[in-house]
């Protein structure tokens, strides 16, 4: 029993003794994380090959998405100014209508008494002149007073002023108060279309009574129609204006129309972001505003720090690549990646100068997996 004691003794002082210096060997030799040292013979027969980081411009494509729109001027809203009730139309949604083509008839009595009164006004303006003639030849003569003739030339002032309000009335209607006579008064008024287009909007309907603010229909010219695309707040600096666009409609997936950018907006909204408008070279048939589209944005000469696609590799969800910073020995870079073109990918990191740093530019994973290999073992 006694010699048991001893034994055990023995043995707990022999392992307080050895442990501090495994401590401190282990010390002295820390493994270095994320980093290998290779040989020569490795080096070859992993085909290792490396290079530098290079500055050089890419060119990307930004996919985004839209739709069709129409400026204000663009659109017409279409009313009676004097109001009335509509008597025709043939107009639908979707019509193609020409300048000057005949949309609705209006009717109302306020539209016949309108021309009675301009015709009554425009006969006593007549009367009026030939007054206003005598009294100022008999005035000129010293014949009549000059109270009467100030009277007379007051009154035929006033009528010609009533009668050119009324003319102006008449013509916001098109009716030519020239062409009017007794003959003529009519208690229809035709409307015609102000622009060639076609009609987005029909809110009336025959019979109906409509007043001077209603809007009867709405008209949109496509000639200045556009594609207005959704771009976020990021990649706004990238786009300038006349930078080339490809847009595709959802029931032509396969094929493109050529567009430039006309207009970059100023503002971001509460979505981090704004609104693109681009012109299309050639217009589309059955083109309507609304319809959604998608487009590409060509974007060229952006700088960039690039390396060969090889060269980056991937581990625990992060992308890397490997620097070169002694002979055969290696170290992992964490970077991002943004531009591809032409087997080239550009890269980017935060926490270390990227520019002209020697990196593994062929089989990286090579280098990667003796990385990891070794910190296994250890």
């Amino acid at each position: 029993m006694k010699k048991l004691f001893i034994y055990i003794a023995v043995l707990f002082l022999s392992a307080s003794c050895s442990s501090p210096s495994e401590k401190a060997i282990e010390a002295e030799t820390p493994a270095e994380e994320n980093a290998a040292t290779l040989t020569d013979a490795q080096v070859k027969n992993a085909g290792i090959e490396t290079g530098n980081v290079q500055s050089q411009n890419l060119n990307d494509v930004l996919k985004v998405n839209g739709v069709v729109d129409v400026p204000p001027q663009n659109i017409v809203s279409v009313s009676f100014p004097l109001g009335g009730y509509l008597k025709n139309t043939t107009l639908l949604p979707g019509m193609h209508v020409n300048k000057g083509q005949v949309i609705g008839l209006i009717e109302d009595q306020g539209l016949v008494q309108l021309q009675q009164d301009y015709l009554m006004a425009q006969a006593r303006l007549h009367f009026l002149q030939q007054e206003y003639d005598r009294q100022k030849e008999l005035s000129e003569q010293q014949v009549s007073s000059a109270k009467t003739f100030q009277q007379v030339q007051a009154d035929f002032a006033a009528q010609k002023v009533q009668v050119k309000g009324l003319a102006e009335k008449l013509r916001l209607i098109n009716i030519n108060p020239g062409s009017l006579t007794e003959n003529n008064i009519s208690r229809s008024v035709p409307m015609y279309s102000p622009i060639n287009g076609f009609v987005s909007k029909v809110n009336v309907n025959i019979g109906k009574f409509v007043n001077a603010t209603d809007v009867l229909f709405e008209l949109i010219n496509p000639d200045d129609i556009h594609a207005a695309l959704t771009v976020f707040e990021k990649d706004m600096p990238k786009i300038k204006v006349d930078q080339l666009v490809k847009v595709s409609f959802v029931d032509e997936p396969g094929k493109e129309y050529d567009c430039e950018v006309i207009l970059v907006t100023r503002n971001v909204d509460a979505n981090r972001s704004g609104i693109i408008h681009c012109h299309f070279k050639t217009r589309p048939k059955n083109l309507l505003p609304g319809m959604f589209l998608n487009a590409s944005i060509h974007i060229e000469n952006v700088p960039s720090l690039t390396v060969p696609e090889d060269a980056v590799v991937r581990y625990s969800n992060q992308q890397y690549i490997v620097q070169v910073t002694g002979k055969n020995h290696f170290q992992l870079v964490n970077v991002e990646t943004g531009l591809r073109e032409n087997g080239r990918v550009a890269v980017s990191s935060t926490s270390t100068e990227l520019s002209g740093m020697q990196v593994v530019t062929k089989n990286a994973y090579a280098v990667l997996g003796k990385m990891k290999n070794t910190e296994e073992e250890e």
